[in-house]
């Protein structure tokens, strides 16, 4: 049976001033480690986000933030030069999807009949829903419908989406938002990374020994030349589901090879490296189709625009790359809750394809 199943739950989030909670916690003489999870809201747990107007829900997984080194020591097999120098790296806490986002989530974004149809009969009890429909959802952009099979029949009940492009990925978040008045987007490398690696300084969250990988990941060595249904293999340390394998998954970040050659000695907080061109992006944790090595926690993929070769559009579309049926997404909710200008920096609009 799936481990993540759609489920409904009703939550609802209420923030604490971090300076409040630490003051406090001054006052009642705890430990500096105490004092560290000052701006960890008292519902920090995992919860069950139900998409505003659907039956459709996903799971959420709490990341306590803290300090991590990110990349690979030198001698670690199968390491790319573009995993070093391992470096300190600080990041905030966050949820993060316990699993991939589903062709049944996406598919609400992509086709607004479903999205309207997906309502079904009124639930008995109390409502699941966080808050009601927003009506800014109708007024974000939308995928025009694909022309072609994008599961390339591998199946959409429980599978997750892929074959979109990293700004469908982020406007899918945005309408999630808009949907659900909670803020999701991609998560940054450092978080990804952070995530997979749960606490673990190993080439896999289970280790260095490649072949346990089949308990926790679909491969090239396992998958049938197929991905397969979101959350059947083990979990990593912190409940996360195919963070190894399955579908690659997108990240925020602009792809650069050299990135943590400028990090310096100190601990980067919160790294981002904002995308100013079309290609490449940063794809993290391998996938269905990829061997081994590609799958540990610190190999990165950059974006390549081969993934559209079929697609006889001129410009190539910014919703949906024909070939790249290996690479879906997750999301993250930041426990801190940006502001208006900083949630635009995140969902600018496409770096056009003009080839």
């Amino acid at each position: 049976m799936p481990s993540c199943p759609l489920v409904l739950t009703r939550w609802i989030a209420y923030p604490v001033p971090v300076r409040l909670v630490a003051l406090v916690l001054l006052g009642m003489g705890l430990p500096v480690r105490a004092r560290a999870q000052a701006g960890v809201p008292s519902d920090f747990k995992p919860y069950a986000q139900v998409i505003t107007g659907s039956q459709v829900s996903f799971e959420m997984i709490p990341i306590r933030g803290g300090e991590f080194g990110m990349g690979s020591p030198a001698g670690e097999t199968g390491r790319k030069e573009d995993e070093g120098p391992r470096h300190p790296v600080k990041v905030e806490p966050f949820w993060m999807g316990k699993c991939e986002v589903s062709w049944n989530e996406y598919e609400l974004f992509v086709y607004r009949e479903m999205e309207l149809n997906a309502a079904g009969p009124p639930a008995a009890g109390p409502t699941n829903e966080s808050k009601p429909a927003n009506p800014g959802a109708d007024a974000v952009s939308r995928p025009s419908p694909p022309y072609i099979d994008m599961t390339n029949g591998m199946g959409k009940d429980g599978f997750p989406a892929v074959n979109m492009t990293q700004y469908a990925a982020l406007t899918y978040c945005q309408w999630l938002t808009a949907k659900t008045g909670a803020f999701y987007r991609l998560p940054t490398e450092a978080e990804w990374e952070y995530a997979c690696r749960a606490g673990t300084t190993t080439a896999y969250s289970f280790g260095d020994d490649a072949g346990q990988l089949n308990e926790y990941a679909w491969s090239y060595a396992n998958s049938g030349a197929a991905y397969h249904r979101v959350g059947q293999k083990k979990s990593n340390p912190w409940g996360l589901h195919d963070m190894h394998g399955n579908a690659a998954e997108w990240t925020l970040d602009q792809y650069e090879p050299g990135a943590y050659a400028k990090a310096g000695k100190g601990p980067v907080i919160n790294p981002w490296v904002k995308a100013d061109k079309l290609y490449p992006h940063a794809v993290r944790g391998g996938s269905w189709d990829d061997d081994p090595d590609r799958l540990r926690s610190a190999a990165r993929l950059p974006s390549n625009p081969k993934w559209k070769q079929r697609d006889p559009q001129v410009p190539k579309s910014n919703w949906w790359f024909t070939d790249a049926s290996f690479i879906g997404f997750r999301v993250v909710r930041p426990v801190k809750q940006p502001t208006k200008a900083e949630m635009e920096q995140y969902f600018a609009g496409p770096i056009k394809d003009l080839y």
